[in-house]
């Protein structure tokens, strides 16, 4: 998630428009990227006329340098900084296999003879039109036409950056299936084949074959050693006893071994009962702290929400969480607390968290939890979102809503946060009935747009609006 982005950046031509303010265009855009802290990559100026494309040849000779620079690029800007030609922009782009982002220029009042007029504002429609009729898909977003330069396509720009990183880090992946579904909750069942057709490669492991490897390290092993120093420097492991924490350092380096050997871009853990009977810990801790780290990490087999996560946070470039829709906050119909009882990253928590023994575990089998970590949830802009596998399809939501510092009382455990929700119940509703989880994943900042267009546009998920 700390790659820098980079665009390739095209530029459009028309012969009887005035060409030369494509060379003005060059160095908007090239300023334009740079400012915004991504990096960039342009044809030389030199290889076609004005640098720009216009005739099918010029398109082909663009896709031919774009090839060369294959995986060199996340996305392309297309500029049309004058009318464009449409056959030379889809000559172009028609292979680009990355989002593409269609900038148009605005005419400018007091500059609209045959020599400064752009009319890149109809022009914009005529390569739009093609590439929808060559099925390419591409991305406009509001207004219309702007300059490279204006804080508004600085918005654009960082929203299309979001879209190149969902589409990016989705379109092919590995996801770790960690323990079977827990027995109790058919919520959690999903569609392994549906989630291939998407370019999610699942790779599942036993409980067993996990507490074999646990069992299989010395207890003075140096790298679980400095696995436990890392956890506790993480949060506030003082309560916790010696042979929990050396439990929950051994855990941690199993789980970092088969992301590491399996190339695991995220991962869903089976989380209960039997690491509680068993190893007498419970591993929220541990999904916290990999959550924090970039490494999605979902828990009770939840391999949906584990999708969701990893979208939202290649999006926000933050920590992701799942949690569930919990309880109800007095008597204010948007307001809910979304809980979980310890997975959520550190950097969307108020403060470290404390871990402790789980008090529901603790109820029937004291002592059998330890490894909750205990907090609250940050006052902050959030995302919600979720999908579950249907039909060999995947569906999805997302909306937008924050997180308040309204007070949970010190008896709530776990990790929670009061959100506020517009139109809560209606929403409510819509998720009952489309057979969505009790669970929703979140993670800071508003990002629906980004996820709409990624998912629709260049994903092909299944988009259900719950707004």
């Amino acid at each position: 998630m700390a790659k820098k982005m980079t665009f390739a950046l095209a530029f459009a031509n028309r012969s009887f428009m005035p060409g030369e303010l494509i060379y003005e265009a060059r160095d908007d855009m090239a300023k334009a990227v740079t400012d915004a802290g991504y990096d960039y990559i342009m044809m030389d100026a030199e290889t076609t006329r004005f640098g720009g494309i216009e005739t099918r040849d010029e398109g082909r000779i663009y896709a031919k340098w774009l090839k060369e620079h294959e995986g060199m690029y996340d996305g392309v800007i297309f500029s049309m900084p004058i009318f464009a030609d449409e056959n030379g922009a889809i000559n172009a782009l028609q292979d680009a296999g990355v989002p593409i982002l269609m900038q148009a220029y605005p005419d400018e009042i007091g500059k609209m003879d045959f020599a400064h007029r752009r009319d890149a504002y109809c022009g914009k429609f005529s390569v739009t039109d093609v590439f929808t009729q060559y099925g390419v898909p591409f991305t406009v977003m509001k207004p219309h036409v702007v300059h490279p330069l204006s804080p508004k396509f600085a918005e654009n720009l960082r929203d299309f950056a979001a879209v190149c990183r969902v589409v990016g880090g989705m379109k092919r992946f590995n996801l770790g299936c960690i323990g079977a579904r827990t027995t109790a909750f058919k919520t959690v069942r999903f569609d392994e084949i549906a989630m291939q057709k998407h370019g999610i490669n699942v790779e599942s492991f036993d409980l067993s074959e996990v507490f074999d490897k646990i069992a299989a390290k010395k207890d003075d092993d140096p790298v679980v050693a400095a696995k436990i120093e890392r956890l506790k420097n993480y949060t506030d492991f003082s309560g916790v006893p010696a042979d929990k924490m050396l439990n929950l350092g051994k855990l941690a380096v199993v789980i970092d071994e088969y992301i590491e050997e399996y190339h695991l871009d995220a991962l869903a853990l089976r989380c209960w009962n039997e690491m509680e009977s068993h190893l007498r810990v419970c591993p929220c801790v541990l999904l916290s702290e990999l959550n924090d780290r970039g490494i999605t990490a979902s828990c009770e087999i939840d391999m949906c929400s584990a999708i969701s996560m990893r979208a939202m946070s290649l999006a926000s470039e933050e920590p992701s969480a799942v949690l569930d829709w919990n309880n109800n906050y007095g008597d204010d119909e948007d307001k809910v607390i979304l809980f979980h009882c310890g997975p959520v990253a550190q950097t969307l928590m108020t403060c470290k968290g404390t871990v402790t023994n789980h008090k529901m575990f603790d109820k029937t089998d004291p002592g059998s939890g330890w490894g909750c970590n205990e907090g609250r949830i940050k006052p902050m802009d959030i995302t919600i979102s979720n999908c579950q596998t249907k039909d060999g399809k995947i569906v999805i939501y997302a909306s937008e809503a924050k997180f308040t510092d309204d007070v949970i009382e010190d008896g709530f455990f776990g990790c929670g946060g009061v959100a506020q929700i517009d139109g809560l119940q209606d929403k409510l509703i819509k998720l009952a009935r489309g057979g969505f989880k009790h669970h929703t994943a979140i993670t800071e900042g508003h990002y629906k747009e980004v996820l709409r267009e990624a998912f629709t546009n260049y994903l092909h998920y299944d988009w259900v609006e719950i707004d």
